[in-house]
């Protein structure tokens, strides 16, 4: 797990409420079905990000971050570790706050690019696990 305690917090609960969710469809199997639901029960705005660019949770999605037309927090990303990091880069360049890199979802190279360009980066953990943490 990448990430400290103090980061994890950080994110959650002063980095902004809107979450862009990139890998998040209506496929009600895939865990971010589900941490979307979680994030949206604590507050959070959730923005399907996916080539489908389906309407999830009620939000409206969008094909790409760059297609997104208002201001991103967060950015969750629910990719495989190799397409991560392009995920990262775009993040950065749409001005985002933070990167969140799910379990499982590891590129370190792309950790280390995020922090330079100095957002909060989280890698292999789960807002849905953490969250509730906080108490």
């Amino acid at each position: 797990m990448y990430g400290d305690a103090a980061t994890v917090r950080k994110i959650l609960t002063g980095t902004g409420d809107t979450w862009a969710v990139v890998g998040l469809s209506n496929n009600e199997a895939r865990a971010a079905y589900g941490v979307a639901q979680v994030l949206q029960r604590f507050g959070k705005r959730v923005v399907p990000v996916h080539p489908k660019a389906e309407t999830v949770h009620g939000e409206r999605g969008y094909a790409s971050l760059a297609d997104i037309p208002f201001p991103v927090d967060v950015v969750d990303v629910f990719v495989n570790s190799e397409l991560a990091g392009a995920v990262a880069d775009e993040a950065v360049a749409v001005g985002a706050k933070a990167v969140w890199f799910q379990l499982g979802v590891i590129d370190e190279a792309a950790s280390e690019r995020t922090r330079a360009a100095g957002l909060e980066m989280v890698m292999d953990r789960c807002p849905a696990i953490e969250i509730p943490r906080l108490g």
